[in-house]
């Protein structure tokens, strides 16, 4: 069985309510405008604490356009410097909604060690992803699961059953707290942001976002572009695109690219048979799913190239098992690509906030057209790992899309990227709107490079500390 590895974007979705709520995921309550919290006095330490974190709580707007409204929880956490403290950066970690707290905790010994003598880090839990995602800030009070993406609609009729089925998706979660809903893009994590920066003390903004998180930081610029010091990019993509459609097909065009490497080490390596196989495994798969022994599960053209772009991701060390895979499917048995986290995994399913800050498509000839564009400028992978498949679960959405790519604005101090294959390319668009940044690039596979690359953290740390940016091209 392969290992399968998501490093697309990491997608959900909801499906019914759950029974209970802790008391931070609560849903509505009314709560006076006096009880908002514009700064943090009450540090402690967190719950079930090991390494000296503090956690305090912030409270904030539900809905940013209504400041006097009902308010929120937002779960903080600092480690404090360890030497003398030159200020804070904040950090998150994507997902959307991976618990800041809990993998700050686990990470602290090996990721931020160095930095934390001169600066605290604070991070913070955020908004609607409460206790399933181990988050302590307030939470939908639903129980979000994976769901296979949905396929292509095949004609105006099918487009309108999608947009039922996903619209009874969000429906089950939307009633539960119709507020918080609507108010769960990366623009209103990024006014959070703003929240717990003036908490801190209203000095200007040291910002990390890794993977998802990265849109957190490019809505952030756009809304708050005089309050940034500091901002760090880490394996993210462009939430910054002036045209939508040419970043779709740079999505599109990285994917091929992955899968093109595979095919240039088969060549070297024993398996030149692979890509001719895997064409017309792909193009068969598209008419009949291709079988496994699991009961129930046969795979189309796209899982199998999500599946297959999963392990051309993670380089030499996965390519013969990839090109094993591929030879057995294409001998018309599929199961080696099985997971055992689930019949289609690593395909995306899509989610409250995803919904929130993608363009989707308003009609059937827009996506047919669309797709038939990504699959000729990548034949070997198609629309899968884009968000022209993620956002099909999107459709119907009962939520408008709230904050839609948009250029960054100028004005802006020099940024820092990073990422390995395709990401550091994708964040290179993104800062190539802003003088003067850089971003690292790092020739081999991986997620994120700040967490295992030593190179690539000394690089973020002085730019943190002493806002020295490295030259231009880095690489690490």
């Amino acid at each position: 069985m392969l290992k399968p590895i998501l490093i697309t974007l990491s997608v959900l979705t909801v499906s019914v309510p759950t029974a209970t709520a802790t008391a931070a995921q609560a849903g509505p309550r009314s709560v006076r405008p006096a009880e908002t919290v514009t700064t943090i006095q009450d540090w402690s330490p967190c719950p079930n604490d090991k390494i000296g974190m503090e956690c305090a709580d912030l409270r904030v707007p539900a809905n940013w356009k209504k400041p006097e409204g009902r308010t929120i929880t937002l779960k903080l956490g600092r480690l404090r410097s360890t030497g003398t403290s030159e200020g804070s950066v904040l950090v998150a970690y994507g997902g959307p909604g991976g618990p800041g707290i809990a993998i700050t905790q686990s990470a602290a010994s090996t990721w931020w060690t160095d930095l934390r003598k001169r600066m605290d880090i604070v991070t913070w839990d955020t908004r609607g992803y409460g206790e399933q995602f181990q988050g302590l800030s307030t939470g939908l009070p639903c129980v979000w699961t994976r769901i296979p993406l949905p396929d292509l609609p095949q004609d105006d009729a099918d487009f309108g059953r999608l947009s039922d089925t996903n619209r009874g998706y969000a429906e089950a979660c939307r009633l539960k707290d119709p507020e918080l809903f609507a108010n769960m893009s990366s623009a209103d994590q990024a006014r959070d942001m703003e929240a717990i920066r003036k908490a801190l003390g209203d000095q200007p903004l040291n910002y990390y976002g890794a993977s998802y998180a990265g849109f957190y930081g490019q809505a952030y610029a756009r809304l708050f572009p005089g309050r940034i010091r500091t901002m760090v990019l880490d394996g993210t993509w462009s939430h910054s695109a002036a045209d939508w459609t040419d970043e779709l097909e740079e999505m599109a065009k990285s994917n091929e690219q992955a899968m093109r490497r595979f095919f240039t080490w088969c060549a070297a390596n024993g398996c030149d048979d692979v890509p001719g196989l895997w064409r017309e495994l792909i193009a068969r798969a598209d008419r009949t799913p291709i079988p496994t022994t699991t009961a129930n599960v046969a795979y189309k053209a796209r899982d199998l190239q999500s599946f297959a772009l999963s392990h051309a991701r993670q380089g030499s060390t996965a390519w013969p098992g990839l090109a094993e895979a591929i030879r057995k499917a294409a001998k018309g048995d599929a199961s080696v690509f099985v997971s055992s986290r689930g019949s289609r995994y690593p395909d995306q399913a899509t989610g409250v906030t995803e919904c929130a800050d993608w363009p989707r498509f308003a009609n059937l000839k827009e996506a047919v057209a669309t797709t038939r564009r990504l699959q000729r400028l990548a034949p070997n992978t198609g629309t899968a790992n884009t968000m022209a498949s993620a956002t099909l679960g999107c459709i119907g959405w009962p939520q408008p899309v709230s904050n839609p790519p948009a250029p960054l604005p100028k004005g802006l101090p020099p940024m820092l990227g990073a990422g390995a294959w395709g990401e550091s390319d994708a964040v290179a668009r993104v800062l190539s709107q802003v003088p003067g940044s850089v971003t690292i690039y790092h020739d081999g596979p991986g997620h994120t490079l700040y967490g295992n690359n030593a190179c690539a953290r000394t690089h973020v740390n002085r730019y943190f500390t002493d806002r020295t940016l490295p030259s231009h091209p880095a690489k690490c």
